[in-house]
């Protein structure tokens, strides 16, 4: 008997962003199929929603490819109606130094585009069949970072962020005529784990004065999988507080 429920690929589920995309489309009654390179939260893992789990190190080619076979057998042919990549990198060094295009390692940097980039090319290319039959939507998490220069963010993670954004645009225009819409959303500071503590010297900046929380970032996902999103495609979404008009 096929599943009624909508169902939903999330990369980088363990914590934050993701964490709470997985309570948001959960409150909604989707199924959803998830990665990370970490076990989910225990919390998580009692949601009678969350039906697969896939550990996988989606910077790893081969690791990728394996994700991307065992997400279509989950799925066991039926549509998938929404692709969220939030899997991300951003290398820091042990004394807090901003790692810049001249003192950055070149292999990092790789290693940055194979996660942040590559990955939701691949998932992208390779989860198209099942994205057409929903017909479902893809949302892409970029940054702030990949619009200015930012204070923290690394020029890698920044660069790789500007090249997620380009890749939505690039994707929109081509699968659009399969039906699949493809979004972004642009975080700001969000208040989550990783979030480094020097982050507090940039609200002043910030015209809401205050940090995001992970679920505003989720109900935007939320909304641009939605059919009230149904005619936004190429579209990428400032969740900055104001923060991006500085």
């Amino acid at each position: 008997m096929e599943d009624p429920r909508k169902s939903l690929i999330l990369t980088g589920a363990s914590r934050g962003i993701g964490h709470a995309t997985v309570m948001r489309f959960s409150a909604a009654g989707w199924r959803i199929i998830t990665t990370s390179r970490e076990a989910p939260p225990e919390a998580c893992q009692r949601d009678p929603n969350w039906t697969h789990h896939i550990t996988a190190d989606l910077g790893d080619p081969d690791s990728r490819a394996e994700f991307v076979r065992q997400a279509l057998e989950a799925l066991d042919g039926g549509p998938l109606h929404a692709l969220i990549n939030n899997a991300g990198m951003s290398p820091k060094t042990p004394f807090k130094e901003r790692l810049g295009c001249l003192n950055g390692d070149l292999a990092a940097w790789r290693e940055v585009f194979e996660l942040n980039f590559f990955a939701p090319l691949v998932l992208a290319r390779g989860l198209a069949p099942a994205l057409t039959k929903g017909p479902g939507a893809i949302v892409n998490i970029t940054s702030i970072a990949g619009h200015a220069i930012h204070p923290f963010a690394g020029s890698a993670y920044s660069v790789s962020k500007a090249a997620l954004s380009a890749l939505t645009r690039e994707l929109a225009g081509e699968l659009g005529e399969l039906g699949i819409r493809v979004n972004a959303i642009a975080p700001g500071e969000i208040e989550t784990a990783i979030l480094s503590p020097e982050t507090e010297v940039l609200l002043p900046q910030i015209p809401l004065q205050r940090l995001g929380q992970p679920m505003e970032v989720a109900d935007i996902a939320f909304y641009l999988v939605s059919d009230q999103a149904g005619y936004i495609t190429g579209t990428e979404i400032f969740a900055t507080g104001g923060q991006h008009l500085y």
